[in-house]
Parts: C-alpha cells; structure tokens; sequence
C-alpha cells in the first residue's frame, strides 16, 4: 500500500483528468477522501457485480480481495480508512455488449504481515470505491483475519457407565479458532452422523447425546474440532452400557429331603433375567430358599383285639376275627402280618362228620348238669350287681356335699365355655376356694364330656372391654364321670344353662374334664400364668463368640480380645417374657422391641460388645424420637442415649427392622420410642389361624394383631401351637399411624348358604390406644363360623384389617376344615434355629488374619487418607463418630458392628466392595499404585 499522499495525489490526478473532459465538479476533496458525488451528467452510478469477501490468511499464503463493478471508469481499494497504492492494483476493463456500458475490475493481494501489523480497535477491513460520470460508489466491508486452531480442547468429553435406557450425555468444547471450528463425534472411528439414527443427537451445542442407552452404544467416542486451518481430536471417552440382573422366576419346591418327619425343601432362582452384562449389578437377594416340610411317617398296622367267639355252628366249630385298626396302616406303613380270623373246633374233638359225640353218654345227664351251671351263674350275678348297686349309692352320699360352679362367659361366642373351678369342702386340699357352697338350683343336668374353650376366644365388640369378661352366667353340671386332680376322686358337677349353651357332637379333640389331669388347674383363668424364661447361656474367653436366642431377632457379639486372655466366662442373654417395666415418660413412649438383659453384672471387658435387638418402628428421625434406656433397679430406668445424639458411651444404629447396640455396660436394655407427628408409624404383623370347635359343625378364626418383631409373634405361634391351630395365610404386615384412629377387624365374602357367622361378630374393633401401646404383646379377636351341613369341607372368606383414615390389609383365607393329617402350624418362622451359642473362629464371617490386615491398614491415619472415618463411611456408618475415635481400635469396632449387622447374610461381599472402592480412590494419587495394589488384596481375600 502506498502513502497517503501518493493517495491524494491520485484523486487530484483522477479529478483534472475529469475536469479536463468537460465534467464539472462542485469544488475539491478534502485531503482523506474521494469526492462522493459528481455533477449530473447522463448516466448511472456504479454498480458493484462483485464485491470483496471476507476472508481468512491461513499460515503466510496471502489472500486475494477482488471488486468488479458496472459501468466504473476507474476503482481503487481503500484498506483500514486508506488508499491502497495504484501500484498494487491489478485492474481489467471490459464492455457489457448488451449495454455497452464498461466494466471494470480491480484485485488486490493482502498479506500476512500486513494483517499482523495492523494494530486497530477492529478486525483489519477493505473495501473499493468505484467511480462514473454520475458519481461515486462504495463495496461492503471484507474482513481479514489470520486463520488458526489451538490444540487444546476446553473441555474433553469424559467415559461414563450408564444402565441400559439411561441418558447419555457426552460433552466436548472445542479447542479456540479463527474461524470457529465445527464439531463431529466419531464413534469407534466411524462418524456418527453416518449413523443416521435418531436416537442419537449432535446439535445441542457440540454435545452428543443419546436419548436411550442400548448395549450396542458402548464404544469409545471422540469429539473432533476441524476448521480451514487444521483438525483436533479430543482424547477418547469409553462409554459402557450396563445390565442390571434381574431374578428368574421360582423353581417349583423340590421334594422334602427326609422320607420321615421334619425336614427341609428348597426352590431357586437364577440372574437371568436379565443376566448381568458389561459390569452391571449381580442380583440382590438370595438365590436358593429353603423351607422346612414335614414328611408323613409311614405307619405300620397293628392287629386289634380278637372278637368274641362265635357260637358253636352245626359243623361244631366257631370263629372269632380281629381288625389291622389299631393303627391301620397308612403313608405306605407294612399291613398287619398273620390272619385276621381263627376257627377252632368247639368240642374239643368229640364231634364227628356226622354228628355224634364219640363217647357214650347219656344225653339226660348232659342236659341236666347244664341246667343247673346255668342258674347257677345266674344267682351269682343279681348278687353282684345288688352289692354293686348298694356301694355305689353309699359313696355318692357321702360325696353329696361336692359342687362345682362354672362361670360361663360365652354369651357371644355360641357357647364355648372358659371354666372357673370352685370346691365347697375347706378341708379337701385338691379343691379350690372352698368357701364356696354349692348351689343346688338344677335346671339342666348333663352327663359326658363338657368342652373347654381357651380364654382367648372371649370376644366383646366394643373398645373399652375388647377382652373382659362376659358377666359371668351361672352353669351347673352334674357329671357322673371322674375329674382327676392328682388322686382319683369324684364329685358331682351342677350345671346350669341356656338351654343352646352345649352343642352337640362334642368333638373328641376338644379338652374334656376327663383329660383335666392332663394340665393343671389354676385358681382362675383371669390369672396369666409365667411364661418360660427365653434365655441362652455361652461360655466365653479370649476368642470371643455369638449368642442367639432362636426367633426373637435378639442376638449378643462378643468380640475377639473383649475378654481378657487365660479368663472365661459364662456369659447369658435374656428376652424378657413378662409385661414391661418400662414406665412411658408423660404416657407418650411405646416399647418398640423386647427387653433384653446380657450379663453377668460384673463381667470385665476391654471393648464393647454389640447386640441386636429387633424393633417394629418404620424408622423417620422427623416422626419419631428413639431412645434407648437401662434398668437401674426394680421399675426405674434411665435414658442412655437417644439414637440422633452423638454419645461417647455407647453406640447405637437403627435400620429398617433392628437396632445395633454397642454397650460395655451387662445389665437390661430396652429400646423406646416417642412419636413427633401423626405421621409416626410402626409396623404390625397380621396373622389369622384357625381350628374346629368342639362342636363338629363350628370353626373358629382368629385374627392376631403383634407388633411386628420375631420375639412378639413368636409369643403367637405357641399359643396356636397348644391350640392345634392351622396357619390360614402368610403373615402380613400393616402400617399403623399414631393418628389416634382405631383399627377395625372385619371378616368379608362369607359363601352365605354354607356358612352362617354368629350375629354381631362380622366386624370388631380395637381402640387405638390398645393397639400403639400394645408394647409386643399380642391382640386377637376371634369369629366363631358355623357350617349348615357336614358336607361343607372347604371355607373361603377374606378378612379385612384397616385403620380408619389409614392403611388396610387383606388375608385370604382358603382352607379345608376337616382336614386332619396337615401340621397344624406350618413353617413360617425360624423353627429350625437351635444354634444358640457359637465361640472362636466360627462365631465370625470376617477371618482373623483378614482383620488384622483391614485393623493395621486403617486404624493409623497417612498422607492417602485411608484411615478408619473412611472405612466407616464407604461401610455406611456416618454418624457418632466420636465414639470410634475414643476407642483403642476404631477398625475393629467397625468391624464388630458390620458383623453384627451381617451375621444372616454372611456375605462379605458389600465389605469387599467398600474395600476396593477405597483402593480405587487411592489409585490415582501419585503413589495410588501401592495403595491400589494394598487395598485390591484386602478386598479380594475379604
């Protein structure tokens, strides 16, 4: 470009040249521009055919910037406000034919040195000025600037693991450029916009996104930047497209393993559906149930006893015959062995074929000595009978005195008696309160079994007296049968009742006052007889062990060094049988597990024990306010920690149906609860059994309510067992809010012409108070059936167990109710579990040397961070740190309460995937080698 007075000059040059062919200008340029107008003359102004582009230098090649314009008598270029030298234009003319006007055409070259030394607030810019007889015309603006691509992206896209369906969301920023570069995805090589599938989208801001992950879209991807300088490749992403497994359905159960007797069955299932692909998780779960069977025994028959001898037959022989009934054979049992008839000859050999005797005897004489044997056994007999008769009328007098008051409160429940014994003699110490005089008002006398009816059946329908008693209606017996009470002796039984108080058809199962040796008598019903102690006893030292107690989710860890070495002690665990102790603070706690009580008081130990204790509250710290307390003395406990509170004294961890207690403190513990909201709610465990009545025609169904804890429907699963109840359906469990509403029991769908249920029974009700407060032990209430004819074998029916503005469940009952060989309390709880004590090694999933290795690696803090807060957190123990840090080694208390957590499972393997996480972390530290190398070990031994 030349100087901007050689520009001036040219302009002047330009104007006396136009001057001199008789164009008139109206005055002169100033000393920058070019005039823009010209005097009127015939003509247009220029008209630009080709104007300068933008345009970019890439490396030193110099670019062209070209202007054509029509009709143009001359152009020159101005670059950055000045007039490029005449010198550096390259021009053409030429003439339009059609017009015959001229055109003209100028080219310039920009370099790069030129662009580079122009230091202005904007890009450098040309543009050409073309001029004609009429005036002046300008080009747009063409920018040029220097092309390049840095090598650098801004932002790489990174690899991810997605599950199948998932989202994929790849992003990449390309590196800076001039011209700004355009992006491409490369996939395994391959541009993916050759792809041509709609699943996948590109425009959104250079990143790639794949709507719905399919197995097929794992690969590597790279972003690739390109402009006119150069291309960029990103670094590769792997992309991994995941499979979770998911569980087949069930086998069918296979055979009961045992020919005979209780035995086991199992079922299984496999990951296969899906399977896990690429990484994906295994399936959660157990792979194999077992459930115990009982296999019918095979009985052998056994030959009953001989009947009686037939009379002697013409052909002087009789017979007498047995049956294989006591027992006959059943379940494959062998058939009784020998015959089941006998003849014999009935004269001992003195008749012949044709019927004569073979000795010689006068036939008067026989006839005679047979006439006077005859009345002679007649005699003896009325002298017998008289003198049994005489005896029996002396004994019932001096017995007269004897009565017996019975206490019926059935009046709702179709007459199925509870039985209140009271003596009249204060002298007979088998007899009980005998103040009591009889009372001799009969209005109904019975003779033969009366049956008894637990207390449980009695049933009211309202709220306040759900299970009081009836008023008592006064019923006497006389009976002329034996009660034993330790000694045989008899005494009369006055009843009297309503006229439909006693079925008929008294069931022979049914308890009889015949069968009343059998239990003993308690001076009332009303008085709840101790239950047995649920207690479990081990003998420990130094390596520590497990105590369980079977089926009440109550279990004690002692750890491995907790006792001191060349000392053992014989360690016990108790599940506390009887009503609670625990007095509620202001009447707003509830008992949410059992009371559980570890000793001896004076046991030693050098670091906590952890025991789990099941409880029935769906656990939300904003519902509920969880405590646990202690047992100072007889009725009085303390609070020793809440489980939202940080404590250095103990430890606790409450999951979804146990809590974890770490304690260095024997004594008897229990876990309390206090709702916040109405939106508090515990979890109650629904169970309905049934069973036959004393009369043939009745069923019973009885509906239990528990708080949802082992320990609690155990309790149920006795009583049904001494009941000979039949498990209906599988226990369900119902959600129950502290909203102060009741819950309701009512049973549905009754076959109407086969059953009949007796009046006012359909639907009964629990306050709500006695439901929360129930404190683990049982409520039920019970619908008496009755069948319309003998023929009905099959009951259907639903019962329904709601809380009023809460939730509801339904069981399903279908059952026969004259079967009589099915158990009568199928398997439905850990009946099998009679470990209850385990010392050493085997007491333990985690290998001693294992924890050795985890206890050296973490208890000391290092530059990698792998110290015991974050083996407690990748272990899910977040909270009341505190209490780890006091201890002499946090791991191993850590440890102690992942195997108290784990001891059903006995599954390492949610320890060994916190263990190689951990070495992942580390791995890519500077030195993550050797802690990758450290802690890939502990996890695979683990």
């Amino acid at each position: 470009m030349g100087h901007c007075s050689e520009g001036r000059y040219l302009g002047i040059l330009f104007l006396l040249g136009l001057y001199t062919s008789g164009i008139a200008t109206k005055g002169s340029e100033s000393s920058d521009a070019l005039p823009e107008s010209m005097p009127s003359v015939p003509g247009t102004l220029p008209h630009f055919l080709v104007e300068p582009e933008d345009a970019y230098i890439i490396k030193s090649n110099p670019i062209h910037l070209r202007c054509r314009a029509r009709p143009a008598m001359q152009i020159f270029f101005k670059c950055n406000g000045e007039w490029v030298h005449q010198n550096e234009h390259v021009s053409e003319e030429s003439v339009d034919e059609s017009t015959g006007l001229k055109i003209r055409e100028v080219l310039i070259n920009v370099s790069r040195q030129q662009v580079e030394d122009f230091h202005g607030p904007e890009d450098y810019w040309c543009l050409c000025v073309a001029w004609s007889h009429l005036g002046t015309s300008k080009s747009r603006k063409a920018s040029v600037r220097i092309a390049y691509l840095r090598k650098n992206f801004e932002q790489d896209p990174q690899g991810s693991e997605v599950p199948i369906e998932g989202m994929i969301v790849l992003h990449c920023r390309p590196p800076e450029g001039v011209p700004v570069a355009e992006v491409e995805w490369l996939k395994n090589e391959e541009l993916v916009s050759l792809f041509n599938d709609d699943n996948i989208d590109t425009r959104a801001d250079h990143n790639l996104i794949i709507k719905h992950a399919r197995l097929s879209d794992s690969g590597n991807y790279t972003c690739l930047a390109s402009n006119i300088v150069a291309k960029r490749r990103s670094m590769s992403a792997t992309v991994v497209v995941y499979v979770n497994g998911g569980w087949s359905s069930w086998t069918e159960w296979s055979a009961c393993n045992v020919r005979c007797g209780r035995g086991w069955q199992k079922r299984s299932r496999t990951c296969t559906n899906p399977a896990p692909l690429n990484g994906g998780a295994f399936c959660e779960g157990m792979s194999v149930q077992k459930s115990t069977c009982t296999a019918l025994c095979p009985v052998d028959g056994s030959w009953d006893v001989w009947s009686e001898w037939s009379v002697c037959s013409p052909e002087c022989d009789r017979q007498r015959s047995r049956d294989c009934t006591a027992p006959s054979p059943r379940h494959g049992g062998k058939s009784c062995e020998g015959p089941s008839q006998e003849t014999e000859n009935c004269t001992e050999g003195l008749c012949t074929q044709n019927r004569k005797l073979l000795h010689k005897v006068k036939p008067q004489s026989i006839e005679s000595g047979s006439d006077v044997a005859l009345y002679s056994g007649l005699a003896a007999g009325i002298i017998a009978v008289a003198v049994l008769v005489v005896a029996v009328t002396l004994y019932r007098k001096s017995q007269s005195e004897y009565g017996v008051d019975v206490i019926d409160s059935s009046a709702l429940t179709g007459g199925f008696q509870s039985f209140n014994f009271k003596t009249a003699r204060q002298g007979n110490s088998l007899l009980l309160n005998s103040s009591m005089q009889p009372d001799l008002a009969v209005s109904r006398t019975y003779s033969g079994a009366i049956c008894f009816q637990d207390p449980m059946d009695k049933e009211l329908m309202t709220e306040s007296s759900l299970f009081d008693p009836l008023p008592d209606i006064k019923v006497k017996v006389q009976s002329s049968f034996m009660v034993s009470l330790g000694v045989a002796d008899r005494a009369e039984y006055h009843v009297k009742a309503h006229p439909e108080t006693f079925p008929r058809g008294v069931n022979r199962d049914c308890n009889t006052l015949n069968g009343m040796n059998e239990t003993p008598l308690h001076p009332s019903l009303s008085t709840v007889p101790s239950k047995p102690e649920l207690r479990t006893v081990g003998i420990f030292g130094h390596l520590g062990g497990r105590l369980v107690v079977p089926n009440t989710g109550v279990s004690l860890l002692v750890p491995h060094g907790a006792i001191s070495e060349d000392t053992s002690w014989e360690m016990y665990l108790i599940v506390n049988q009887e009503h609670s102790s625990v007095q509620p603070e202001e009447g707003s706690e509830i008992l949410l597990g059992p009371e559980v009580t570890y000793g001896p008081p004076d046991l030693a130990l050098s670091c906590p024990v952890a025991m789990t204790i099941a409880h029935c509250a769906e656990v939300n710290m904003e519902h509920w306010s969880i405590r646990l307390k202690r047992q100072v003395e007889q009725d009085k406990w303390e609070e020793v920690m809440s489980v939202d509170d940080e404590s250095t004294g103990c430890y606790c961890l409450i999951d979804s149906h146990s809590c974890l207690l770490l304690l260095e403190q024997p004594g008897t513990y229990a876990l309390v609860g206090e709702p916040l909201t109405e939106a508090a709610v515990k979890r109650l465990k629904l169970a309905a059994f049934g069973s036959m009545s004393c009369n043939a025609l009745d069923y019973n169904l009885r509906v239990y309510c528990v708080d949802d804890t082992p320990h609690a429907f155990q309790e149920v699963v006795a009583n049904e067992k001494s009941r000979g109840g039949q498990l209906l359906e599988e226990p369900k469990t119902l959600l129950f809010k502290g909203n102060t509403f009741s819950l309701q029991v009512s049973i549905q769908d009754i076959p109407q012409f086969l059953w009949s249920i007796k009046p006012f029974t359909t639907c009964q009700e629990f306050p709500f108070s006695q439901v929360w407060c129930s404190n683990q032990q049982p409520l039920h209430c019970a619908f008496s059936l009755e069948r319309y004819s003998p023929a009905t074998t099959q009951l259907s029916c639903k019962i329904s167990v709601r809380q009023v503005k809460g939730h509801e469940q339904i069981l399903q009952v279908y059952t026969s109710v004259v079967e009589s060989e099915k158990e009568s309390i199928p398997f439905f709880m850990q009946a099998d579990c009679t470990v209850t004590s385990q010392t050493g090694p085997k007491a333990f999933k985690i290998p001693f040397s294992i924890r050795q290795r985890i206890c050296a690696t973490f208890d000391t803090a290092n530059a990698k961070g792998k110290d015991w807060q974050l083996l407690a957190q990748k272990l899910h123990i977040e909270s009341n740190l505190a209490y780890f840090a006091k201890q002499k080694s946090p791991s191993a208390v850590i440890l102690n309460l992942w195997e108290a957590q784990h001891q059903d499972t006995g599954d390492l393997d949610s320890l060994a995937s916190a263990l190689e996480e951990i070495g992942k972390i580390h791995s890519k530290s500077p030195d993550g080698n050797e802690g990758q190398s450290e802690n890939t070990d502990l996890s695979y031994a683990a």
